[in-house]
């Protein structure tokens, strides 16, 4: 599963980001958790669609990456009710 980003969409659009302020979202409630493709030349940062094809532009990277053993998922266990089935999915397909 290299290459996944477990993405956050939130319930507020993300407030912008001010020099030495909160990380933009922080505080903001998950709405979603999508997976995303990483941004080219990055591992750490979502590409511009999910899996299931939405803007991750507001979304915001989760700390959890998927490590590829066998039988562990994708997304954090704790925000199992929050997962996008389409991503789901598509992690299941590939």
């Amino acid at each position: 599963m290299s290459g996944i980003i477990v993405v956050h969409e939130l319930e507020t659009a993300a407030p912008s980001h001010t020099a030495g302020g909160p990380a933009p979202g922080a505080g903001a409630a998950v709405r979603q958790v999508h997976a995303a493709p990483a941004a080219p030349g990055t591992t750490t940062e979502p590409g511009p669609r999910t899996l299931c094809g939405r803007d991750t532009f507001a979304m915001r990277a989760a700390a959890r990456t998927p490590s590829g053993e066998p039988g562990s998922r994708w997304y954090p266990p704790e925000e199992q009710g929050l997962v996008c089935p389409s991503c789901d999915a598509a992690m299941d397909d590939g």
